[in-house]
């Protein structure tokens, strides 16, 4: 670990703080439907699309009309999707001519990217035509970013209204969020990684010479205007196999800057824009103190395991100063690697700008446990709001069994319907996880899969129903996930992870929404101060380490063991 590295790291941290804060106000404004200084030029484009849609947008929904509106949407996505990549052998923009995508590969990319996932069993620059990548995988990277932060200002509409029975219209907040907030932030951005040499053509290849003389097509595409969505709604879905540590995705250290701040920009200001919606812009501060906290050991963890290096290659000779450069990119190094890491795992992005397979065993650790938490510091797109207020209302319930009190949040009482909502909630991912990777390591069909054996086999598992659980994307590239049963089970695994969980989301926000507020008391436990910070803290701590740390000890952990010990498998 260099004190450059760390100049990077905190540099790139304060300047996602520094936008965070005003940006917030500008979120807050969307979700209270108030004008911007955009209104005067979408607000034709937002009302022609809800008459197009027979949409009126002041008629309110309740929870269950607001489900119900979200998985018709999700399933209409889920369809076409999967009909554009089997038809696009007979579609236009196809400039290399791909056949059509095979079923169960359609099934899990579908999937994957309705649900926010976008885990990809494929080389999209060998398998997707043009069309597919941006009609397709494009459209998706923006609704399902902007289907995400719907449902979180669904349940923050839960904390704010008294003895009420709607929670939004779901047409509204997702045309508006879409309109207002994803689209001109792509749209400006997006230049700006073209100014920095990221492609973006309709050209399908460009035919080069190598220094030995030999003739190599090199794929190209609209690859900025896929890249920088990607990263602003927290989807990972690259144009290339290789994602953002591929040249033409992040080709210097500039465009890695700019998608590291685009991952974490909008997660970091809807925790603040929360406060501010709830009238108490200490609230998100409290908030995002406690996600701060995971972040920033989750990047020490990792920098310094991966600048640490492998002992075993110490014994052989190698240099112990350089560290654990494999699987990385030199233009980045292993501070921005490892800030980028932590980022993308505790975001559920699940885009990649260096190999986690070829991690150490702690460094690995740590987007895994992101993963298994539910990637929800700072979290995905409205996604990670909503997660982590489930757990604050868990530790709030806590600290009132602590104190003898009926706990209250945000001037709600939280009694056994919001926290058998809540509970349900958390068990869902466990329940999904150990399950299926129960279910993989007894069958010969998913073992032939792995890459590696032993614990780093496991942790490939474990990893890959991890990362579609939490609607991530990322993966240790050991596995070979495109295969009938991991397609299958992957594919369950993002549905589950998705809609299993946000149905008791917005439940809650329902019963909170019907609740009247309470005046705060002199018996009422602060969530707006470190006391709570600490509480929150703990709790997800042992939550955590209770639902998964088998599985940890029986991965990463004792990979760990093996390592220091000079041991291989």
């Amino acid at each position: 670990m260099t004190l450059t590295g760390w100049s990077q790291i905190a540099l790139v941290l304060a300047l996602v703080v520094a936008c965070a804060v005003p940006f917030s106000a500008f979120i807050a404004r969307v979700f209270a439907g108030e004008r911007t200084f955009l209104s005067p030029v979408v607000g034709p484009v937002e009302r022609g699309f809800y008459r197009l849609a027979g949409v009126d947008p002041g008629r309110e929904q309740d929870w269950l009309g607001y489900t119900l509106a979200m998985v018709v949407f999700s399933i209409a996505g889920f369809l076409s999707l999967y009909a554009l990549q089997r038809l696009q052998g007979v579609l236009p923009l196809n400039p290399r001519g791909f056949d059509a995508v095979a079923p169960d590969l359609a099934f899990n990319t579908s999937t994957s990217f309705i649900t926010n996932t976008n885990w990809q069993n494929y080389s999209g620059e060998t398998t997707m035509s043009h069309l597919t990548q941006m009609l397709g995988l494009t459209v998706h990277n923006f609704v399902s970013a902007a289907t995400g932060l719907a449902m979180a200002f669904a349940l923050a509409r839960g904390f704010v209204r008294s003895s009420a029975q709607t929670v939004g219209n779901f047409w509204a907040d997702l045309t508006r969020i879409t309109l207002y907030l994803l689209l001109p932030l792509a749209f400006v951005l997006a230049f700006a990684l073209v100014a920095l040499g990221v492609p973006q053509t309709l050209l399908g290849a460009v035919d080069a010479t190598t220094l030995e003389g030999a003739k190599q097509t090199i794929s190209i595409g609209p690859v900025a205007s896929q890249e920088i969505i990607k990263e602003l709604g927290t989807n990972g879905g690259g144009f290339f196999n290789a994602n953002s540590a591929h040249p033409f995705e992040n080709p210097n250290a500039w465009t890695n800057l700019l998608q590291i701040f685009a991952i974490l920009l909008i997660p970091t200001a809807s925790v603040l824009a929360f406060g501010r919606v709830v009238g108490q812009v200490r609230q998100g501060s409290a908030i995002l103190a406690t996600m701060a906290v995971f972040v920033l050991i989750g990047i020490l963890v990792v920098y310094w395991s991966e600048a640490a290096g492998n002992p075993i290659l110490a014994a052989l000779g190698v240099d112990p100063s350089l560290g654990n450069f494999e699987g990385k990119e030199v233009r980045f190094g292993q501070a921005m690697s490892a800030l980028f890491t932590t980022a993308t795992s505790g975001t559920s992005t699940g885009a990649v700008n260096s190999m986690f397979d070829s991690y150490t065993p702690l460094g690995g650790l740590v987007p895994m446990f992101n993963l298994l938490a539910g990637c929800i510091w700072p979290g995905g797109v409205g996604a990670g709001l909503y997660g982590f207020l489930v757990v604050a209302i868990i530790a709030v319930f806590i600290a009132g069994l602590m104190v003898g009190r009926t706990p209250e949040y945000l001037g709600k009482k939280i009694e056994a319907r919001e926290m058998k909502l809540s509970m349900l909630a958390v068990l869902i991912y466990p329940l999904i996880v150990l399950g299926f990777v129960g279910a993989s390591v007894l069958l010969q069909t998913a073992l032939d899969s792995l890459g590696n054996s032993g614990p780093h086999g496991l942790s490939e598992i474990i990893y890959l129903f991890a990362s579609s659980n939490a609607n991530n994307g990322s993966a240790f590239a050991g596995i070979n996930g495109n295969t009938l049963w991991f397609n299958t089970t992957g594919g369950l695994a993002m549905l589950l992870g998705r809609f299993a969980y946000v149905v008791p989301v917005l439940a809650l926000a329902g019963s909170l929404a019907a609740k009247k507020k309470i005046p705060a008391s002199a018996g009422t436990f602060p969530t707006d101060g470190p006391l709570f910070v600490g509480l929150l803290v703990g709790v997800i701590v042992i939550l955590y380490l209770l639902q998964y740390f088998p599985a940890l000890a029986l991965g990463p952990v004792v990979e760990h063991a093996l390592m220091l010990a000079g041991k291989t498998y």
